[in-house]
């Protein structure tokens, strides 16, 4: 197959002529570049995260909460190779613990040819939404220090309706092994910070503690050692509010969801992070609007 296949949909089509699934051409579109503090707390810190949040997106989540440069496209702008790299050291002097690049997935092969000209000397996270290409994943090997996937979907049936996702579970699984394989044990500095490793998210989605539940299942079985962020933010935006298809995951997640949920995750003995349900509002979604003017 001729054509993009950074994901695992491998739609083939060439990116310098149309746009492809992911709405994305061959150019990288940034919307956002700031330190940021929602992170889980070995991310932020007490200075941020330094994230960077792509345009574009090779999912197709009813419920994103960024909807407006994931599937819009109607914020950000195009950076070349000298910007991007710009862009990630003047987030370095500002003090920022890591660079975190969000939604990358479409732009991996731009990113993996900046970071072989300039690698900063903080760690570079990978924040995606689990649906990846082990083939994409190994061409970032030595250039990526800490993967911070989603695992959203144990049940195919649901990744499908929500994401378009196919095989979403394997594919994850396959994903997570690779990025476990590259990094190894997860390693922190002295202050608590990842400096290398994996952390594994999971939003859990009103109505479906089931498909949490799996996911956990499947993070015991198979990925033991890596901690996992349990997350209650879930908000009904993007399709979710105007398509009454899914009013099963129009509203938010119930005390008695998020308490099941979690409890679960404690007898199954995992480590990680709890996120408690007063997150869920709106207004910790960014501000895309940094690079409208330009």
């Amino acid at each position: 197959m001729t054509g993009c296949t950074l994901c695992p949909r491998r739609c083939g089509v060439n990116r310098a002529e149309q746009t492809g699934y992911c709405r994305s051409g061959a150019q990288m579109r940034i919307a956002r570049a700031a330190l940021h503090f929602w992170e889980e707390p070995p991310i932020s810190g007490t200075r941020g995260s330094g994230a960077i949040f792509f345009t574009g997106c090779s999912l197709r989540c009813v419920f994103c909460q960024n909807s407006s440069i994931s599937a819009e496209n109607t914020h950000g702008r195009t950076f070349d190779t000298a910007d991007f790299m710009e862009c990630i050291q003047a987030l370095e002097a500002q003090g920022a613990h890591n660079i975190n690049l969000v939604t990358p997935t479409h732009f991996a092969a731009q990113i993996a040819g900046a970071l072989r000209q300039y690698k900063p000397q903080i760690p570079v996270v990978y924040n995606c939404g689990g649906y990846e290409s082990v083939e994409t994943l190994r061409m970032l090997e030595g250039l990526v220090d800490i993967y911070l996937p989603d695992f959203k979907y144990a049940d195919d049936a649901l990744a499908v309706r929500l994401s378009n996702a196919p095989d979403y579970r394997e594919t994850a699984c396959a994903a997570l092994e690779e990025m476990v394989r590259q990094t190894g044990e997860n390693v922190y500095d002295s202050d608590g910070m990842l400096q290398k490793g994996v952390i594994v998210r999971h939003l859990i989605l009103p109505a479906h503690t089931r498909n949490s539940m799996a996911v956990l299942d499947q993070l015991a079985q198979r990925f033991a050692q890596v901690p996992v962020s349990l997350m209650a933010q879930y908000v009904p935006m993007g399709r979710v509010p105007q398509d009454a298809q899914y009013a099963d995951i129009n509203r938010r997640v119930t005390a008695r969801e998020y308490r099941k949920v979690l409890d679960y995750m404690l007898a199954l003995g995992l480590d990680g992070f709890c996120q408690e349900r007063s997150a869920a509002k709106a207004q910790y979604v960014p501000d895309f609007t940094q690079f409208d003017a330009e």
